[in-house]
């Protein structure tokens, strides 16, 4: 992560000391200068926990070049670690990076990539950024194979993404996929800003409810989703958020 950006540690992974805001205006000028392809994530329990007990993982994650706080428990151990004066007053998730972000590229007219979710997910999902954000622009979006992809996928999606002449790419493949995706192809992607976004496509495009205010601010969306999604979801939800809470003890006592 580049040293001007504020950063604490939360198991190990530097997270982003920015506020929503910050992290759109961030993003929006890598892609204007489009000196290279940036990696971004919205780190949520899951990803956080998962990058502290799995090393390889964690290895894919450090190659990032902005984490941001996604799940309430991230944020709040952020702000535990910061002084007062300096403690964020709100999180940057990933479907609220996404939307920011779109709504901020209406005023300088850089365009956008769908990458990841099917066909059907991705035409309902332009067409419901397209009816939220008129002056935006989603050049084009590309649903890859499901399963093992063929060996000349990775130089398709670049020639697509190269036509589309897009500077910010959502990439919506699954986690761990798309941060591993992201990470071990950053060197040969075209430049622009590469966001790891989780649950965002299927929440903009409306087949997925966010959690009402109360629930995330508690810190309960997971809660909201697992109710939502049982059977995909609480084997995550289960494990991950346990370890989390265990590396956090553990650490308070070390």
């Amino acid at each position: 992560m580049p040293k001007d950006i504020p950063t604490v540690k939360v198991l190990d992974l530097p997270i982003a000391a920015l506020s929503l805001r910050e992290v759109v205006l961030q993003v929006t000028e890598w892609a204007q200068t489009a000196q290279r392809a940036y990696a971004i994530e919205a780190a949520d329990v899951h990803v956080v926990t998962r990058s502290r007990h799995e090393p390889d993982f964690g290895e894919v994650m450090q190659r990032f070049d902005l984490i941001c706080p996604d799940g309430m428990p991230i944020f709040w151990s952020m702000n535990r670690q910061l002084p007062k004066a300096e403690r964020l007053a709100d999180r940057a998730c990933g479907a609220d990076i996404m939307a920011g972000t779109i709504e901020e590229s209406s005023k300088n007219g850089m365009s956008h990539f769908l990458l990841g979710g099917s066909e059907s997910l991705l035409e309902k999902l332009e067409g419901k950024l397209e009816e939220r954000f008129p002056n935006s622009t989603i050049a084009a979006s590309y649903s890859p194979p499901f399963g093992e992809w063929p060996e000349d996928e990775l130089q398709r999606i670049c020639q697509k993404i190269k036509e589309s002449g897009a500077r910010f790419i959502w990439v919506g493949l699954g986690c761990p996929k798309q941060e591993r995706w992201i990470s071990n192809n950053k060197e040969n992607l075209p430049p622009g800003c590469y966001f790891g976004v989780g649950a965002a496509f299927a929440f903009h495009a409306g087949e997925i409810s966010r959690a009402p205010a109360l629930f995330r601010k508690t810190g309960m969306e997971w809660f909201y989703r697992l109710c939502k999604e049982p059977k995909r979801l609480w084997k995550r939800y289960l494990y991950y958020n346990s370890q989390f809470v265990r590396y956090t003890l553990t650490n308070r006592i070390k």
